[in-house]
């Protein structure tokens, strides 16, 4: 299965980060938010090219659509 974006995810499917294509200032700053790799994630709403909201462990994040672009993920 090929990985996808993060930003063309449907709203309501939970999905495992598989990779990470951004430079290292972006992945420090995902991981300081909870998002790593192999993390399962919800979309709760995602509105291109607005922000993408996700849910993990309880807590809700927007992401910007550009930085979702980024994170490649994979059906949990």
């Amino acid at each position: 299965m090929i990985p996808i974006p993060l930003s063309m995810v449907q709203e309501g499917e939970r999905v495992r980060v598989v990779e990470i294509r951004a430079g290292r200032g972006l992945i420090r700053r995902l991981l300081s938010i909870g998002i790593g790799l192999g993390d399962v994630i919800e979309v709760i709403s995602n509105s291109p090219p607005g922000q993408v909201i996700i849910g993990k462990g309880g807590m809700r994040l927007g992401l910007g659509f550009g930085m979702a672009h980024k994170i490649l993920v994979l059906p949990a």
